[in-house]
């Protein structure tokens, strides 16, 4: 028997606000995030990373009302050095143990069209940036869960690697069960025509 279909991921935020005691990150943003592909854009110190933390649960709000039903998450982070240790594929595998709803298929779709399989067996430490996004990116794509955040993910992406995710992040645009997050500096030229669930400018 197929497990039941996981229940919508929502996001509904009024008038949110995040602020430190001595500075205000932003203030009165107003938005709603479900299923599809969705975009944070803001320069440097906007508080995409903030906003993140605030839709994974991290942190709470100071300011206005932020409501989340998030039935399962993925907010790894690519490069944490607690990881270093691990060879790719004992990182993947550690992922995979985490979230139920692993498509082992879509997994090894990725591999290939990253180009990874010759790097699954060195240590992330080895990995140059770009390749160690990749393995990130694959997991994020595989693990099924309800509610993917992602920090610019086209950062340090070879340009056949940028245009294979910019397709992966249009597939994932017609999503009715997965919110996808994207949280860049500006647009994507990958996603310049992507349909998407909601876009929150958080200003240069």
């Amino acid at each position: 028997m197929s497990p039941s279909l996981p229940s919508p991921v929502r996001l509904c935020a009024d008038a949110l606000g995040f602020a430190y005691p001595e500075q205000t990150v932003f203030e009165g943003l107003s938005f709603e995030i479900g299923p599809g592909l969705s975009l944070i854009l803001g320069g440097d110190g906007r508080g995409k990373t903030t906003l993140l933390r605030l839709l994974a649960g991290d942190l709470a709000v100071t300011a206005g009302r932020l409501e989340r039903e998030v039935p399962s998450l993925f907010a790894v982070k690519p490069d944490n050095p607690a990881d270093d240790a691990l060879t790719a594929r004992q990182w993947l595998a550690r992922r995979r143990a985490e979230h139920a709803r692993w498509d082992a298929a879509r997994e090894r779709r990725l591999i290939e069209g990253f180009a990874l399989e010759a790097q699954l067996d060195k240590g992330l430490f080895m990995l140059s940036t770009g390749t160690r996004r990749k393995v990130w990116l694959s997991a994020a794509l595989a693990c099924g869960a309800a509610l993917v955040l992602l920090e610019t993910p086209f950062s340090a992406l070879d340009l056949p690697s940028r245009r294979f995710l910019g397709g992966l992040f249009k597939e994932a645009a017609g999503s009715s069960t997965q919110a996808l997050v994207v949280a860049d500096h500006a647009l994507p030229e990958e996603l310049a025509d992507a349909p998407l669930t909601a876009q929150i400018a958080l200003g240069d």
